[in-house]
């Protein structure tokens, strides 16, 4: 079988990473298409998966309209040339249209709710729309849900281990209190109007009090945080992750990442509480605290950082979540695996078993 991913986000390379290399184990042929976006050519380079540059991400919302139509001509040329029988990518218009036009299967992974605009365009072209049970919203009949988060595909205990080996490459000593503090540069289609951290500088003073600070950004820091900058390849920030006493952030990808973990997260943005893994992991399994206001947030992290006990008791947490959730990458092969020999509409019922739902 011929598979074609998309992959337009760093955290698409770590969700792929695993399901490709699983199928490639099994004898089925993968092309990866990209996007340079922030880290995602280090990540992929990283890995050692071959792929295919597609475009290059440049500001403004025109810049995103060109860069989809762009992805979408080079993308209809390589599946012409390629012939895959799936095309698969996270809210990727680009795969829905394809696939459409050239009538082939199409899966399309998504778990934001907000993310309107995109799912308007790609959900009517696309064959499954494959979601998280605490998906917020009915998208019909296409609609596959599975017990799980996109992160569990790369953090299950199955396919992760933490090694403490990155703390060295930043002077830290295990057990020494740390943040990890996320800022994002807003421009992706569904962030238009949005804002997270509003007092940066008395977030970094106040967390300073606890131990040491390091940020990771997507775009350019500024001089009184150069300083704080995380000096570690990308494919390690999962490990600091875990290692982290908190994070905080506006990433929501790295917030809901460090809750898997087992690291107390604060989430900080306008956006909070329009996601349903969110609302779970908050409401649920109480790993990770939503904030649209930046004090509120600030007065949680000190109430956080003043308890001895936190790590372990967010790695009881942690542990109750992993034993009602599957193992998400098994779940996506399988689902893949079985997408060739079934019509629109009928599969459904030969993998969302038990096990998934």
């Amino acid at each position: 079988m011929k598979v074609l991913i998309d992959i337009g986000h760093p955290a698409h390379v770590h969700f792929f990473k695993n399901t490709i290399w699983s199928l490639q184990k099994k004898g089925h042929q993968i092309m990866v298409v990209s996007r340079d976006k922030d880290v995602v050519i280090d990540l992929l380079n990283a890995y050692k998966i071959p792929h295919t540059v597609l475009s290059k991400v440049k500001p403004g919302r025109v810049n995103l309209f060109e860069e989809w139509l762009i992805r979408e001509l080079k993308t209809f040329n390589i599946t012409r040339r390629f012939k895959p029988d799936i095309l698969i990518g996270v809210l990727s218009p680009s795969v829905a249209h394809v696939s459409w036009m050239q009538r082939r299967k199409s899966i399309i992974f998504n778990d934001t709710e907000h993310a309107v605009m995109a799912q308007k365009i790609t959900y009517p072209f696309c064959d499954i729309i494959c979601t998280p049970s605490c998906y917020q919203k009915d998208e019909g009949k296409k609609q596959l849900r599975y017990s799980g988060y996109h992160e569990l595909a790369y953090l299950h205990p199955s396919y992760f281990t933490p090694s403490s080996e990155v703390l060295k490459d930043l002077g830290v000593e295990i057990d020494e209190p740390f943040t990890i503090l996320r800022f994002v540069s807003w421009g992706a289609h569904h962030d238009v109007g949005q804002h997270g951290i509003e007092n940066k500088l008395e977030f970094v003073q106040e967390l300073e009090k606890f131990g040491k600070v390091f940020i990771t950004s997507e775009g350019p820091l500024g001089r009184e945080f150069e300083k704080y900058r995380i000096r570690v390849p990308p494919e390690k920030i999962h490990h600091l992750l875990y290692y982290a006493t908190l994070y905080v952030g506006e990433g929501a990808t790295m917030a809901v990442e460090s809750a898997i973990l087992g690291t107390p997260s604060i989430y900080v943005s306008t956006l909070a509480g329009t996601m349903g893994n969110f609302s779970e992991l908050e409401n649920k399994y109480g790993l990770i605290f939503n904030y649209s206001d930046s004090d509120s947030a600030l007065a949680k992290i000190i109430e956080l950082l003043n308890d001895p006990e936190l790590k372990k008791t967010w790695g009881l947490k942690r542990v109750a979540l992993l034993k009602d959730k599957v193992n998400v990458t098994e779940f996506m092969v399988k689902l893949i695996e079985s997408l060739p020999d079934k019509k629109s509409g009928i599969f459904l019922s030969s993998v969302s078993d038990e096990s998934y739902a």
